[in-house]
């Protein structure tokens, strides 16, 4: 366990799967919480989980893709905790899986809009406040398929997650001397609701779930423990000279 007394973070997307890991792994360290989603009852759980913990955690609810929510999230964790220390930036959407000539423009707009502006809103404020302070560290969660894509119709998605990288490396290259550090993380298939969901939405849930456990080398996905144990890490003194990396945790999946 990190030594995380009288630190605080804040995870969107936190309501379940690999958002919900992460909090408890914060907890588990010591942290204080605010868990934010559009799920409330969800989200109270995790908080109920994190104060079994120790910790002292709330919910509030947020839609990424709005200024105004995001913006609150920032300034309600610093009027309860007075600062901001830590921010992983989960909170994230699938689409539909879809040829890119087929791809509908509705759809492309909204993962666009949650997975690549939610997170530019969210550094945004993220950073705002902790250039107040002058430390901070800040974790996105992008994707193997910000590394590399995949035949499976996930063009919007692998887009947006490439385009977190890019995101990442260049806040981190101009936060830097004010002693701020910006990564992101780049999960392979993780056994989780969303995963789950993406497989029984496919025409053949069967032959999609085996193509791509296949092409994970341990023949096995990630718990969801296994990922939100690095994203603490990084947040953590032990990783004090790691900054503007994209860390693939996935099995050798990229090592192809």
């Amino acid at each position: 366990m990190y030594l995380f007394q009288d630190k605080v973070a804040t995870i969107t997307g936190g309501t379940s799967g690999l958002g919900r890991a992460i909090s408890l792994e914060f907890a588990k360290s010591g942290a204080n919480l605010v868990v934010a989603g559009r799920r409330e009852e969800e989200g109270m759980e995790t908080v109920r989980l994190a104060k079994e913990l120790g910790s002292k955690a709330l919910f509030l609810k947020c839609d990424v893709t709005k200024s105004e929510d995001v913006k609150n999230l920032v300034e309600t964790t610093t009027k309860e905790f007075g600062k901001l220390d830590f921010a992983v930036n989960n909170a994230g959407y699938y689409g539909n899986a879809s040829f890119l000539s087929n791809y509908e423009e509705e759809e492309f707009d909204k993962v666009i809009n949650i997975n690549l502006k939610g997170v530019w809103l969210c550094m945004k404020y993220e950073l705002q406040s902790m250039l107040k302070s002058g430390i901070g560290s800040i974790v996105n969660i992008s994707s193997v398929n910000g590394l590399i894509s995949m035949p499976f119709g996930v063009s919007a998605y692998s887009a947006s997650k490439h385009a977190i990288i890019g995101l990442t490396k260049s806040a981190a290259l101009e936060v830097a001397k004010k002693n701020i550090r910006v990564n992101a993380v780049c999960p392979g298939g993780i056994e989780t609701e969303m995963l789950s969901n993406i497989f029984k939405n496919s025409p053949n849930p069967i032959l999609a779930e085996n193509a791509f456990l296949e092409i994970h080398p341990f023949k096995r996905f990630a718990k969801p423990i296994e990922v939100a144990k690095s994203v603490v890490w990084l947040c953590s003194d032990s990783a004090s000279y790691i900054n503007g990396v994209s860390l693939p945790i996935d099995g050798g999946l990229t090592a192809h």
